[in-house]
């Protein structure tokens, strides 16, 4: 009797050990869905947030034109003196046209610089689409390899940046620039960048 008493235990010793990477799945999948529920997706975080905006040196987009001269690329110089909003878009990402229209509010304040890096976009699409939907951007940067969108943490388009006077970036915007995130975030972090 003894033994079949041991050999039962045995039984449940195992299937204790088989249920153990099953509970311990379960227990890291709810984990995993509570941070995603609980936080809002737009403000990942990101590890350049006080830190100078990385090198960037990008060509400008060729054609593109505003009153007859041609606009200009995008380089860290343009960082320095004012708050720059720094919007990484691209021609086949949806939302970036969405958000063109908040885009051309933020360009009509006077306290701050708009400007644009294209990703990953061929020339002719580029222009097409801020043809078409208008174009917000003071400098528009052509970033062909992606690889200064990468240096700049970008998970993907769009993307949006508020970069203090001296050149130091101060908040990030995964996603479109909407109605609610322009008032309730992408002000007031102007507003913060701007003070001295």
């Amino acid at each position: 009797m003894s033994s079949a008493s041991s050999e039962s235990a045995g039984k449940k010793r195992r299937n204790i050990l088989v249920l153990l990477p099953l509970i311990a799945f379960l227990a890291l999948a709810a984990l995993f869905l509570v941070r995603l529920w609980s936080g809002d997706p737009s403000h990942l975080p990101s590890a350049l947030i006080g830190r100078p905006a990385p090198p960037t040196d990008l060509p400008p987009l060729a054609g593109l034109e505003r009153g007859g001269k041609a606009m200009p690329g995008l380089s860290n110089a343009a960082f320095q003196g004012e708050v720059t909003l720094v919007n990484v878009w691209a021609s086949w990402c949806v939302p970036c046209a969405d958000e063109v229209p908040f885009l051309e509010k933020l360009s009509a304040d006077k306290r701050i610089k708009l400007v644009g890096i294209n990703y990953k976009d061929p020339p002719d699409n580029a222009r097409r689409f801020l043809n078409r939907y208008g174009n917000p951007f003071a400098a528009v940067g052509v970033d062909a390899s992606g690889r200064t969108s990468i240096d700049w943490g970008v998970y993907g388009v769009p993307e949006t940046y508020v970069v203090g006077r001296d050149g130091t970036i101060a908040y990030k915007l995964v996603g479109p620039v909407t109605a609610e995130n322009l008032a309730q975030v992408i002000e007031p972090e102007i507003v913060k960048a701007l003070k001295p």
